[in-house]
């Protein structure tokens, strides 16, 4: 038997944790798309790890259980890394509350039901959570503390109060970062962390897609105008994934971590201020 990490999405920041924190380890690394695990778990495991492909759909409860079904078969659950989830220019809004929101959520409470004393896990936001419109206390803890099959139904969370793809978005991001800080204290009951990174534009096939969509101008934009200049590499992410996910971070649970190069200071005190 091993210790199992349980890897959601096989992205690139997804394979750069893994790569820095699954050494030594089982790794169940799930995707919708099996031909992307499969892809991912061949370069990892010519590189020496423990790869498992598997194919697992992340707004879907019982899909969900599956996979940590089969985690369980190679022993105990210590690491988590949840870097599944659609983007603004892939899918509908339905598709992205489903997935990034709601799939998130149930992720980090059925692994939090499982996960090993000293285990930990990291799920991976977005800096699009800190750019909305500010939420209400109340909105905020709806969206930290109902149950997960009840968050789909929320009103601030019906089509009438979502405008766009990129809303959508941003709801899902935020809800992520609340549903971190709510389920850290029952990770915490099994002795394990669970904390959140909000990157901001990592060079990935995903941000290509963004790139070269319709809003390829605004990230552009962006990260011209954000004080780092430029947007991150996946192995950045990991930087601060090792910190979260190692001895180095036993006192950090329940926090989101904004990596985005000063996108959203700039955003809000610098020149990437929205024009009236």
């Amino acid at each position: 038997m091993k210790d199992v990490m349980l890897v959601t999405g096989a992205g690139q920041i997804s394979m750069a944790i893994a790569r820095r924190m699954g050494y030594g380890k089982k790794i169940v690394l799930g995707d919708k798309n099996i031909e992307n695990a499969n892809t991912i778990a061949k370069i990892m495991n010519d590189a020496g790890y423990d790869v498992l492909p598997f194919e697992m759909d992340l707004s879907s409860r019982e899909s969900i259980r599956a996979m940590i079904a089969k985690c369980r078969e190679y022993g105990e659950i210590t690491m988590m890394v949840n870097g599944a989830g659609v983007s603004p220019s892939q899918a509908p809004i339905e598709a992205i509350l489903r997935v990034d929101l709601y799939g998130t959520a149930v992720l980090l409470e059925e692994v939090g039901k499982v996960i090993a004393k000293g285990g930990c896990g990291v799920t991976i936001s977005s800096q699009s959570g800190w750019r909305m419109p500010q939420l209400t206390a109340e909105e905020d803890r709806l969206l930290a503390t109902t149950p997960t099959e009840k968050l789909l139904s929320l009103e601030i969370l019906q089509p009438k109060n979502i405008k766009d793809t990129l809303h959508a978005y941003q709801m899902a991001k935020r809800c992520n970062e609340k549903r971190v800080m709510y389920e850290c204290i029952r990770w915490g009951e099994r002795g394990a962390r669970l904390n959140d990174i909000a990157p901001g534009i990592i060079v990935t096939p995903l941000a290509i897609d963004e790139f070269n969509g319709p809003r390829g101008d605004f990230y552009k934009n962006m990260f011209a105008k954000c004080p780092a200049g430029r947007p991150a590499t996946a192995d950045e992410v990991a930087n601060v994934a090792e910190l979260l996910m190692s001895e180095k971070g036993a006192f950090i649970t329940g926090s989101t971590f904004l990596m985005d190069g000063g996108a959203t200071s700039s955003y809000f005190y610098g020149p990437l201020q929205p024009k009236e």
